[in-house]
């Protein structure tokens, strides 16, 4: 009898490293002096932002008037914008909790910078609804707290709110799963540091020693964290998706929504982390630590998604046409062949047709590929926003109602302010915070012999060890 040998899987880890390599590559980023690109990206996602918060305040001065809203289309894109972000939002929380729990090796290279890339993205999607509201000082009246205004009690009945208690839930578990992560590694800068910068990430890393009895509660709570996050991740684009489903407008009333809403989410998410992960570890040098490996496995995942994805689609035609439901049908017509057919045509390029390019094993491992594809799905995941709420508007019931929207430079600057928000954080993530998971990382190294970090690793390993 033969026995049957297990593939040996690619390493995770390249480059042969020693615990004390892997410690200097991935902390040395928080203590060196900021390189020129680093700088020059800096500065322009703070000058994007500050321009983004000009826009916001001429909002707040103005008023909601200085958008090119309408009778009709009274959301577009201020809400478009929203879901994307939320969208965007989704994929940090999925690959560290779900992964975690599943226990699969290859969210070490990328979990730590897809929980920052959660954190940002919500903010910047709060803050367009919050807009939206015309005054924003009286955004307190969403909150359900003891008062004496009887009829301003808020609604329970309506979607909207329940995306105030939805995504304030989710930011709320997914800040603490990041900082229960970060702890660790904030301990092993703090060893490195010296004066008041160690005092600040003495208090960072909440007295953390590395004891057995800290490690198991570390890992305790990381499981715990991970298990209430992981039906968040399906809730919160679920109850956004609700937005438009409970209403009974033609092309938002339908029970295909909520797992379509989730598929897309997490499609645009893995799309983003790629892209942010390809650039960070092409700037701070770290392609031993995020690794081909990792870039192909969240192709993998961009595959499948957006083929989910593809299928709601259409699934919609179908139902549209098969329901004999003249206003539905009409909403898809207009849809493909009215005055917005390019968005249309443009989401179904970057989202169904765009991902199957990664059939193709040699494709997937591209990483110039993989970047510009990761690109083209989240400006395909913009264009499916707009397609579900700007078209939709468009076109009412009534023909003399119908009207067209484009958006006033306001929107336009507040949207690519959100972006500006959004770099500028996460550069400032990278100076302060390992952008990989030193603990994580070296746990592969103890674990996972030949397996994960190759052979020569594992032999300089156990050589040491005796």
């Amino acid at each position: 009898m033969s026995a049957v040998v297990s593939p040996i899987r690619k390493p995770l880890v390249t480059g042969n490293k020693t615990y004390h390599q892997i410690t200097e590559d991935l902390i040395s980023p928080t203590e060196k002096a900021p390189t020129k690109a680093w700088l020059i990206g800096f500065i322009l996602a703070v000058s994007v932002a500050t321009y983004g918060v000009f826009c916001i305040i001429w909002t707040i001065w103005v008023g909601i008037g200085s958008w090119n809203l309408n009778r009709t289309i009274n959301w577009s894109w201020d809400i478009t914008n929203f879901v994307w972000w939320i969208g965007i939002g989704h994929a940090g929380t999925l690959i560290s909790a779900i992964l975690l729990l599943f226990r699969q090796k290859w969210r070490t290279g990328v979990n730590r910078a897809a929980e920052a890339m959660t954190i940002f993205a919500v903010i910047c999607a709060a803050l367009f609804p919050i807009i939206h509201m015309g005054r924003v000082w009286l955004a307190f009246f969403i909150m359900p707290y003891p008062n004496t205004r009887g009829p301003l009690w808020p609604n329970f009945n309506s979607p909207l709110l329940w995306d105030v208690f939805a995504i304030s839930t989710y930011f709320t578990v997914s800040l603490l799963f990041w900082y229960t992560g970060l702890v660790p590694d904030f301990a092993t800068v703090r060893d490195r540091a010296k004066g008041f910068r160690k005092k600040i990430y003495n208090t960072l890393s909440f007295g953390w020693t590395g004891s057995a009895k800290h490690w198991q509660r570390w890992e305790s709570l990381s499981l715990i964290l991970a298990g209430i996050s992981t039906p968040l991740v399906l809730s919160v684009h679920t109850i956004v998706s609700f937005d438009f489903a409970t209403s009974v407008i033609p092309g938002w009333h339908t029970t295909i929504f909520p797992p379509y809403f989730v598929a897309g989410a997490i499609f645009s998410g893995f799309a983003m982390v790629l892209t942010l992960m390809i650039i960070t570890r092409k700037l701070l040098k770290l392609e031993d630590y995020i690794t081909i490996e990792h870039i192909e496995s969240m192709n993998k995942v961009i595959l499948l998604t957006g083929t989910i994805v593809g299928v709601a689609y259409l699934t919609e035609l179908f139902i549209s046409w098969y329901s004999g439901y003249v206003y539905e049908q009409f909403a898809f017509f207009n849809r493909a062949l009215g005055p917005y057919w390019w968005s249309y045509f443009g989401m179904m390029f970057c989202n169904v047709i765009a991902p199957q390019f990664f059939w193709k094993k040699s494709w997937r491992r591209n990483v110039t590929l993989t970047f510009f594809l990761s690109i083209v799905v989240n400006i395909g995941m913009w264009f499916e926003r707009f397609v579900i709420i700007g078209t939709t508007l468009a076109r009412d019931y009534i023909p003399s109602s119908w009207s067209l929207y484009s958006p006033s430079w306001v929107e336009i600057g507040i949207y690519i302010g959100t972006m500006g928000i959004f770099f500028t954080l996460y550069l400032i993530f990278v100076r302060v915070a390992p952008v990989v998971a030193v603990a994580e990382i070296k746990h592969i190294l103890k674990s996972g012999g030949n397996q994960y970090v190759g052979e020569g690793a594992a032999k300089a390993h156990h050589s040491s060890e005796h």
